[in-house]
């Protein structure tokens, strides 16, 4: 039996924890607790601490060098077995080697940073929210509730001559101020928080109706800078969650609204409300009667309209941009597919539409009052 390289045993045996890492995290919730209370601010408040001084995002960085190094990589292994025929073996076996250590490497982050966290006691059981069974008048009750808090910010917000937003808070020093607050209250929560940083090629994620992302292989909150600035203070918040291990796309929703509107920042209240507001819209418009919704939108500030009209043309601007290198529908589709088996891989079964359940938390936390 040929004798294996310690190179291979190495590489060998980080797949081999990456996997009972993973085997453990679907079968104890104990070991998920205790990973992302002991473990994973360990990484917060050094690799994520350390990625945080450099004033762009390194994720992207990061993806910009991976997309360049895996088609030049494709180029040159073409090349290498054209012009070296009698070494085609040996170059096929080295290249096999660099991309099974990038695999390697790529699912041990991916385990450490994100797929622990999906197994984790929920932000609701963890702080002693119970769940509850809701009727559709306690859902459109919330909505008249939330409504009232939008309401109350959206004619204290700065607006340009048409009436459109216009984000004035330093969004970096208020979200984790906003956030580290929230900590008194949910000790998760508490602690350092990196800079949020803003995508250089936000168009991108635009095409694919993204406004923030978590990246794991840097421990970065991410967001997009060009959409409509009403989304953005929310946004930042959510992504901010992520970094404290709450990685279901609900509760991080759930959390930058409590961030939001308990901030003393009239910007990050207005955001954090009438993003949780289009969630319960689209509860009411499921569940509701015709008559339950126009009451909704005739309880509305007109300045929340124009928010919400002037960020959905902005999505449906770049959905119909013919500029872009690859078209915006083919890149949100590629993206949606991709994101939905993620979230499902995970254990998350609806997918996609976990985002919305974050209305349910809602109920769950008002009802407490």
């Amino acid at each position: 039996m040929k004798k294996l390289k310690k190179s291979t045993i190495v590489m060998l045996s980080i797949a081999l924890l990456t996997v009972i890492l993973n085997i453990i995290a679907w079968n104890s919730r104990a070991f998920c607790d205790w990973y992302v209370e002991k473990v994973f601010p360990i990484w917060i408040n050094t690799y994520s601490r350390f990625m945080s001084l450099f004033p762009f995002s390194v994720g992207e960085m990061l993806i910009i060098f991976a997309l360049i190094l895996l088609f030049g990589g494709i180029i040159s292994l073409i090349v290498f077995l054209i012009i070296k025929k009698g070494k085609r073996k040996k170059i096929l076996k080295i290249y096999g080697k660099t991309l099974s250590w990038i695999v390697v490497i790529v699912c041990l982050i991916q385990t450490l940073n994100c797929f622990i966290l999906y197994h984790c006691t929920t932000f609701g059981d963890r702080y002693g929210i119970e769940t509850k069974e809701h009727s559709v008048d306690d859902l459109i009750a919330l909505g008249e509730r939330v409504s009232k808090i939008a309401n109350s910010y959206a004619d204290k917000v700065h607006r340009d001559e048409e009436g459109r937003f216009i984000l004035t808070a330093d969004v970096n020093e208020v979200s984790k101020s906003a956030m580290r607050s929230l900590g008194e209250q949910y000790p998760q929560l508490d602690g350092y928080y990196p800079n949020p940083k803003p995508v250089l090629n936000s168009f991108f994620m635009s095409q694919q109706y993204l406004m923030g992302i978590y990246f794991p292989f840097t421990l970065e909150a991410n967001y997009n800078q060009e959409m409509y600035e009403s989304n953005m203070p929310e946004t930042i918040c959510h992504e901010l969650a992520h970094l404290k291990g709450f990685i279901l796309e609900d509760e991080a929703n759930f959390i930058a609204y409590l961030a939001c509107i308990n901030s003393d920042n009239d910007d990050f209240a207005y955001s954090g409300s009438i993003a949780a507001l289009k969630y319960i819209r689209n509860n009411i418009s499921d569940y509701g009667t015709d008559e339950d919704l126009n009451n909704f939108y005739e309880n509305l500030n007109t300045n929340i309209l124009i928010d919400w009209n002037t960020s959905w043309q902005y999505w449906q601007d770049v959905q119909e941009d013919d500029s872009a290198l690859i078209s915006s529908k083919v890149v949100n589709k590629v993206s949606d597919v991709a994101s939905e088996a993620s979230l499902q891989m995970n254990g998350v079964d609806d997918g996609m539409q976990s985002y919305g359940r974050m209305v349910d938390l809602l109920l769950d936390y008002y009802a407490e009052d």
